[in-house]
């Protein structure tokens, strides 16, 4: 950002109003729904709030901010009950249109977000930080507080993951596409 970012409120909000998109983004790629995504940058939101002074002092917003992202969707992941909470009433349902256009994105995007859940919660946090945020090897590990080799391991073993199981769904639909234009043999 071209303006200096401030410790107090105001300066959150500048931050958040520039970097919220990026966040949800990184947070729906962790987790694979929206839903969970906007859950988990809400926590996200609320924790950095709470220790915005100490993170502008860090100099390193996007790295501190990505820490406590990465925290929350493998704390969410470790311990689901948590998340559980019952409410009152049913919330208003959201207008087509707005549905139409999420269903356009999710259908685009859903092999990758399949091949992406499938992936085990540190695989995926490394391929979203290393992809999303063209963060190094070395960057990564100093976010999660993970050794290098750590890192490079389960990039590679999540890229290949991925990579497989795009290739699988390639083929399957391929062979349905085949298949469904085929003629029925006569009898």
């Amino acid at each position: 950002m071209v303006d200096e970012i401030t410790p107090d409120e105001a300066g959150f909000r500048q931050w958040v109003a520039g970097r919220s998109t990026a966040l949800r983004r990184k947070a729906y790629l962790l987790s694979g729904s929206w839903h969970t995504a906007d859950d988990l940058v809400q926590e996200t939101l609320i924790a950095s709030y709470a220790a915005w002074p100490r993170i502008v002092k860090a100099r390193d917003i996007e790295a501190y901010v990505n820490r406590i992202l990465v925290n929350k969707y493998v704390d969410n992941q470790r311990r689901p009950w948590r998340r559980e909470r019952s409410v009152g009433a049913v919330p208003e349902p959201v207008d087509s249109s707005s549905r139409d256009a999420f269903d356009a994105v999710e259908d685009r995007d859903s092999p990758l977000a399949q091949a992406l859940g499938a992936l085990p919660a540190g695989q995926r946090a490394v391929l979203v930080l290393r992809y999303t945020e063209d963060l190094t090897v070395e960057a990564i590990a100093d976010e999660l507080d993970l050794p290098q080799g750590t890192v490079k391991s389960r990039l590679s073993r999540g890229s290949e993951a991925i990579r497989s199981e795009l290739e699988r769904n390639r083929l399957l639909l391929a062979h349905s596409a085949a298949t469904s234009t085929s003629k029925p043999k006569e009898l």
